[in-house]
């Protein structure tokens, strides 16, 4: 079964106060704004019948429709704060959508703070929806870098360090544990209905997809925003 005829609408979910890296939606990245390539990723992923960016902040907005995204509705402000559960801005977009042009049949959100995805990775996730339907949603991850068997810990209230996962089976070496993935921020997509109907995205059946360590930075702070940077002049080289 392929994606043909299944109504796939994207969404950019992006505050205006942002306090790791202050406008950082905005921020030029490789000569253009961080939302820019999500935005552009978005509209280059075959099946994807429009982009739509949700956003508090009006500049956010043009910034947005000026790299050919939609900005149909500016998000109120009790679902932009800090403490704001996206999920609620999800449910929010999902139900403005089916309202304002009917039904549809995959949700995919792309963060903007995930620059390096590629369109494989969005058409990947859209296919795993129309191919499994026991799946409610998919996220995307990446190979983890430590194992929470031999190199993750959690401390108590006297910072005495346990590992958070004991080795199973006698298992001595790192290799021989069972694989860990990082969650990433590239890209999720979802069935509509199931946003509607659950508090949080572990409520359903949830299916991933990998992709490669490089194409998962996620931006959150100054350290990252300069690590990618430094991705962009490396591979201009």
């Amino acid at each position: 079964m392929s994606n043909k005829g299944m109504r796939t609408v994207a969404f950019i979910f992006a505050r205006g106060g942002s306090k790791g890296v202050p406008r950082k939606n905005i921020r030029l990245l490789d000569g253009k704004p961080l939302i820019a390539h999500s935005i552009e990723v978005g509209l280059a992923t075959p099946g994807i019948e429009t982009v739509i960016v949700s956003t508090d902040d009006t500049e956010i907005a043009d910034v947005a429709r000026t790299f050919g995204a939609e900005v149909p509705f500016i998000r109120d402000a009790a679902l932009s704060q800090d403490d704001s559960p996206e999920w609620l801005a999800w449910q929010h977009a999902v139900r403005w959508f089916q309202t304002a042009r009917g039904e549809f049949d995959c949700f995919v959100s792309l963060p903007a703070t995930s620059p390096f995805r590629a369109v494989e990775d969005v058409a990947a996730c859209i296919d795993r929806i129309a191919n499994d339907t026991e799946t409610d949603i998919v996220i995307t991850v990446t190979h983890a870098s430590r194992s929470p068997y031999f190199n993750m810990v959690h401390l108590d209230e006297r910072q005495s360090a346990e590992l958070v996962l004991s080795p199973v089976n006698g298992i001595a070496r790192r290799q021989d544990a069972p694989p860990v993935y990082d969650m990433t921020t590239v890209a999720y997509a979802a069935r509509p209905q199931f946003i509607l109907e659950s508090e949080r995205l572990f409520s359903g059946r949830v299916s991933a997809v990998i992709v490669p360590v490089e194409r998962a930075a996620d931006i959150d702070t100054e350290l990252d925003f300069r690590m990618a940077e430094a991705m962009v002049t490396m591979s201009q080289e």
